[in-house]
């Protein structure tokens, strides 16, 4: 049976000549094969239907060979050549041939895309991944330095605190070290009697309650002193120590008793305000 050509081939399975003729030329008339895979991943180019400006000829710094100057004379040229035409029957056979050759060839490219696509998506995925854990581990060390700036502050302004009502008061706040912690006694056999266990706590969970009705709740360490719980109250009511007002009187709920400034200096734990403890704020009357 009769071979059509490679450009007849082409034709035949539906490419338009000159798109044919251009993807023979740019293979170097290398085979069908080569052509066909050139159309197929060619074919979205704007500008694949331009004609070639360099004749075909001269592709690849070459000259045309005779086969290739009967390809691309047309039919003509072949039949009068003495080229054996194919019957009905022999052209369906290529042709079918032919095109189970591009659907191969689509299938292939196909599943070489989807291969493509799942590598962008994983390689997607992945740098998400990453980026997501870069973020997080960001923002877990900013609110660490937040965080310990935040004490850092605190206890700054306790220290200045401090210093400004020792100041003020000339010197006898502070001044004196505070009172040593009471020997634990002997375990008291009334149940009227405070339990002796409150000294293993070393944290107190202190509710101040404000004179507009609202109160602040916050945990402080057993030994901390109780300026700094007067301390926080005034940050969190908006008033600054040390500025021009009056400062912040606590008063304890039950049994009623008002804190000095020397009871300002002691620790929580030993004015008895563990392992809780609810604090009143009244405004402490000028001298």
């Amino acid at each position: 049976m009769a071979e059509l050509t490679a450009l007849e081939s082409l034709i035949e399975m539906g490419f338009p000549r000159g798109r044919a003729e251009k993807a023979l030329a740019l293979t170097g008339n290398q085979g069908i094969e080569a052509a066909m895979d050139w159309l197929m991943e060619h074919e979205d180019d704007p500008d694949v239907d331009e004609p070639l400006e360099t004749p075909l000829g001269h592709i690849l710094g070459r000259e045309p060979t005779s086969s290739e100057q009967g390809g691309l004379e047309g039919p003509g040229s072949a039949a009068g050549e003495g080229k054996p035409i194919l019957s009905e029957e022999e052209r369906q056979e290529q042709t079918k041939r032919m095109l189970e050759l591009v659907a191969q060839k689509q299938r292939e490219r196909e599943e070489r895309e989807e291969r493509e696509a799942l590598e962008r998506e994983r390689q997607r995925r992945r740098q998400g991944q990453e980026l997501s854990a870069a973020r997080q581990r960001l923002q877990e060390d900013e609110m660490r330095i937040a965080d310990e700036k935040e004490i850092r502050i605190f206890r700054e302004k306790i220290e200045r605190d401090k210093a400004e009502r020792a100041k003020k008061y000339g010197g006898s706040v502070g001044s004196q070290p505070p009172p040593p912690a009471p020997e634990p006694g002997p375990v008291p056999s009334s149940p009227s009697q405070e339990p002796p266990t409150k000294r293993e706590y070393d944290q107190c969970r202190i509710q101040v309650r404000l004179p507009d009705g609202t109160s602040l709740t916050q945990t402080f360490r057993a030994r901390e002193q109780l300026a700094a719980v007067r301390l926080y109250v005034e940050l969190h009511r908006g008033e600054e120590p040390g500025g021009g007002q009056d400062p912040v009187q606590l008063l304890s709920g039950f049994p009623r008793r008002a804190f000095s400034e020397a009871d300002m200096e002691r620790p929580l734990q030993e004015l008895g305000l563990v392992p809780s403890a609810v604090l009143i704020v009244a405004k402490k009357c000028p001298s």
